[in-house]
């Protein structure tokens, strides 16, 4: 197993991206802190996992909250062998995100959620990194988070485009310390947001979109490369999704 001994943080793990990210590390041997706002999710995840769910520690918070956020890390520092990774996936979307109808509060909570809470979960993990001289951060951004898209709107595609940024600044500045980050980019994937989409895709067009297990062997990837190599940013798009 190629993460056996190690220790993860995997926030939005209730549903979509970070259940299977969550799923696929522990299955690895990984132990693996599984973050949301939901309970009740984050139970389902473990069970849905089988023997791997044993390693899963459900923990829930939102992740906009900058000192439940810091709890959370205290809490994983406890009941990991050690915060080897960090995956920010949690994010939000809202129906109504055309800037003739996006509302200042579904803005700010855009932002709150996509961008503000992955610095808050960085900021917390990278003393116990820098003390290690090893660790990996991973974070999601969005193919909106490169080339600002309609159809996500414009809160997400700028909040996108900032935590991307963040990702990117926190490889330029940790690499010399032996922290690798990587921001991952995905296309269209078949996740629960998508039913805050204006028009929701239907099963056909989810069936051909990315699946949730497609990003975690992405993550995993990126996870578990020899401490010499990083991958800065990835893209990843469904075959059908234009992408040049």
């Amino acid at each position: 197993m190629r993460l056996q001994g190690k220790g993860a943080i995997v926030t939005g793990a209730g549903s979509g991206i970070g259940e299977a990210v969550a799923r696929c590390f522990a299955e690895e041997g990984a132990a693996v802190v599984t973050v949301g706002r939901t309970p009740a999710k984050l139970e389902r995840a473990k069970a849905a996992a089988g023997p791997a769910g044993g390693r899963l520690h459900p923990y829930a918070l939102d992740v906009s909250d900058r000192e439940a956020a810091e709890a959370m890390v205290a809490f994983a520092a406890g009941v990991l062998p050690q915060i080897d990774i960090l995956v920010n996936n949690a994010g939000t979307n809202v129906p109504a995100r055309a800037l003739d109808e996006l509302s200042p509060e579904d803005f700010e909570r855009m932002v709150a959620v996509n961008l503000n809470g992955p610095f808050y979960l960085m900021r917390a993990v990278l003393p116990l990194m820098r003390e290690r001289r090893d660790g990996v951060l991973i974070t999601i951004s969005s193919t909106a988070g490169v080339r600002t898209a309609a159809i996500a709107g414009a809160g997400y595609s700028a909040s996108k485009h900032g935590v991307r940024s963040l990702g990117l600044a926190a490889h330029l500045e940790e690499g010399g310390r032996g922290i690798r980050s990587c921001v991952i980019c995905p296309g269209e994937v078949n996740t629960p947001i998508l039913d805050n989409r204006p028009v929701v895709p239907d099963a056909a067009r989810r069936a051909a979109m990315l699946q949730p297990e497609d990003l975690a062997q992405a993550a995993l990837l990126a996870a578990t490369l020899h401490p010499r190599a990083c991958i800065p940013e990835m893209v990843i798009t469904p075959t059908i999704q234009k992408y040049a």
